[in-house]
């Protein structure tokens, strides 16, 4: 009795030991390299924030740098959810999720504030939300589960054809607001979960040939035969990088201060109070657009370059993530969202260099933006998520 006591005894201490002891494994298959770079990149960007904006609201330096940190914290509670969250469990929800993701960005359309001639944010008290940058995320989850699902099918062009259908909804919603920079964004998203997806490369091919035909169309032959798609501001900017010497008190203005801002920092900047295109407003959009042209100008090229590197760790180890994913769906998704922030990435630093069309997509983890810190820091956490459920135990 005595024996059997104790076993029973023990037994209820193990089991009790045994979520502990998961909690504990999940932690360590975290990727801790991946954590760490984000966190660096957001500590940076509330840094250079700080330096950046500290003269934009006369009498409090501090205002964005504020809103920022208090954004991150939100992402970083959201990265939390997203991580204990099962992809599988979201991959069981695609049809209300890919409901919500239409939701989302058609009641822009429908009560959205406009600003600048664009309907994309809706205005919850003091926060200006921004739902195509939450949708960027259910975007991904709703195309990997549906090709994960036709995982046999994946090289029919039926399944290619079923997925593009998918996709265009948003999208067009998006290119709607108008905004071509997240519009652009998606469809990166989109190739992204295709290529990781399977999908033969004559089909990825094809894509890419629609996708340059209607770029061509929309911006020439339509308007060449009376049909205007883009307003003129976007045509402008869109083919202004082409020829930036073109007007340089006009549409190409924003690109040349900026090229000027980035050649300014030389080596190691100017710093905070010797950064004149920022701090004399000769850059316009000096915390969002062209942040990374303000950083260059105040740290030079050794901020920008330890930036860069950490942008290309957290690519790396994302792209790893993929490999170690531990079923079809969770692989995609790490793909598509390694592809999506590639993208932002990108095309943000390459229009602040003028070798990239100005389209307003932010600089993930640094620009000013609610919306997309939060999205952002969610999709790091979804990558964590993954990577600790893949693992089969240990570090590496």
């Amino acid at each position: 009795m005595v024996d059997y006591v104790a076993t029973r005894r023990d037994s209820r201490r193990a089991r009790a030991a045994l979520p502990r002891a998961d909690v504990a494994s999940f932690v360590w298959r975290l990727d801790w390299v991946l954590l760490a770079a984000v966190a660096a990149l957001v500590g940076i960007g509330l840094w250079a924030i700080g330096g950046i904006t500290r003269d934009d609201v006369p009498g409090d330096s501090d205002y964005y740098f504020v809103r920022q940190a208090l954004f991150a914290t939100v992402g970083a509670a959201g990265l939390v959810l997203a991580l204990v969250l099962d992809p599988e469990l979201l991959r069981r929800y695609k049809r209300p999720l890919y409901g919500a993701m239409v939701g989302l960005v058609l009641v822009v359309l429908l009560a959205g504030a406009v600003e600048r001639g664009s309907r994309r944010w809706i205005d919850i008290g003091s926060f200006r939300l921004q739902p195509s940058e939450f949708a960027k995320v259910l975007f991904v989850l709703c195309l990997a589960a549906f090709l994960a699902d036709n995982a046999r099918r994946i090289r029919e062009h039926r399944t290619v054809l079923a997925a593009v259908a998918l996709a265009l909804p948003p999208v067009v919603l998006v290119f709607l607001q108008p905004d071509i920079g997240t519009a652009l964004a998606y469809g990166a998203a989109l190739f992204a979960v295709l290529f990781f997806a399977g999908v033969r490369w004559l089909h990825l091919g094809l894509l890419a040939g629609v996708a340059g035909l209607a770029a061509v169309a929309i911006l020439w032959a339509l308007p060449a035969v009376g049909v205007e798609v883009l307003k003129p501001y976007q045509v402008d900017r869109l083919t202004a990088f082409t020829n930036p010497d073109e007007d340089p008190g006009g549409i190409t203005y924003n690109v040349n201060q900026s090229v000027t801002a980035v050649g300014a920092g030389g080596v190691r900047g100017r710093g905070v109070s010797g950064a004149t295109q920022t701090n004399l407003d000769y850059l316009p959009e000096h915390a969002t657009d062209f942040v990374f042209a303000s950083f260059a100008e105040q740290r030079g090229f050794v901020g920008a370059a330890l930036l860069l590197a950490l942008y290309l760790l957290v690519v790396w180890r994302g792209l790893r993530i993929v490999t170690v994913a531990g079923s079809a769906f969770s692989a995609i998704v790490a793909g598509g969202i390694v592809g999506l922030l590639l993208f932002q990435i990108a095309i943000n630093v390459g229009m602040t260099m003028g070798i990239a069309p100005v389209t307003g997509i932010p600089l993930p983890f640094v620009s000013v933006g609610g919306s997309s810190m939060i999205t952002n820091l969610v999709a790091v956490g979804l990558l964590l998520g993954i990577c600790a459920r893949g693992r089969s135990g240990g570090r590496s």
